[in-house]
């Protein structure tokens, strides 16, 4: 009997071609039985019976991985595939902590693909060729400038899965000239929330001022 597979992601031609590939598997094979471009067409096909979803991490935008662990309790039973562009160590271990069973990268071979989803399928985890669950080790120079030390592949998303969607918020506020007082009235917390809050923010992308916290933001488009 066939596998019941769900494809989710944001590049139409790409699930398109996963389609045609999949198509061709043979061990176990595969029926695709929904197709996701978007958070919300995944949403309306999760009800639904299906025995795997392979996914990019990429199509939740601002959602973060939460979506993934929400998934899995949902259908506990459903082997989820990260297949993606994104090699982030710390993407790659909150996916496994968030309940993926596979995670391997787009640049990789088409028999990788096959080979991951029969391991998933024996219970068995699978990281694919250049997949790392820690980074690599570097040297950094002292005195560098922490927001110019970031690597130059991280971009919009990797950046914005660093922060919970209360500092998103908070971080928002602050890029709007608020004051402490002001976000936390707007929130509903305490000054002292807000202010761990913003450390927290700062230390995460590397911030060492409230200036340099909301050029980064900008820059980056972090709200």
């Amino acid at each position: 009997m066939a596998l019941k597979a769900v494809i989710a992601d944001h590049q139409a031609m790409f699930t398109e071609g996963l389609q045609a590939i999949l198509h061709n598997m043979k061990s176990p094979p595969i029926k695709i039985v929904g197709v996701a471009n978007h958070p919300d067409e995944l949403t309306r096909l999760t009800p639904f019976y299906f025995d795997i979803l392979i996914l990019d991490i990429g199509i939740f935008s601002n959602l973060g991985l939460d979506t993934i662990q929400e998934i899995k309790k949902a259908k506990p039973n459903v082997k989820i595939v990260v297949l993606t562009t994104y090699s982030d160590p710390s993407m790659v271990r909150d996916s496994f902590l968030k309940g993926v069973d596979g995670y391997l990268l787009k640049t990789g071979q088409i028999i990788e693909l096959f080979e991951c989803i029969e391991d998933v399928f024996q219970n068995k985890t699978f990281l694919g060729e250049g997949v790392r669950l820690s980074p690599e080790k570097k040297t950094v120079k002292k005195n560098t400038d922490p927001v110019s030390a970031y690597k130059v592949y991280e971009d919009r998303f990797l950046l914005k899965q660093k922060l919970s969607r209360r500092e998103s918020e908070v971080l928002r506020h602050i890029v709007n000239a608020k004051s402490t007082k002001e976000i936390a009235e707007e929130l509903y917390i305490s000054n002292q929330t807000v202010s761990a809050h913003r450390k927290s923010i700062m230390r995460k992308l590397g911030a060492n001022t409230t200036a340099n916290l909301i050029k980064f933001a900008l820059e980056n488009q972090l709200v």
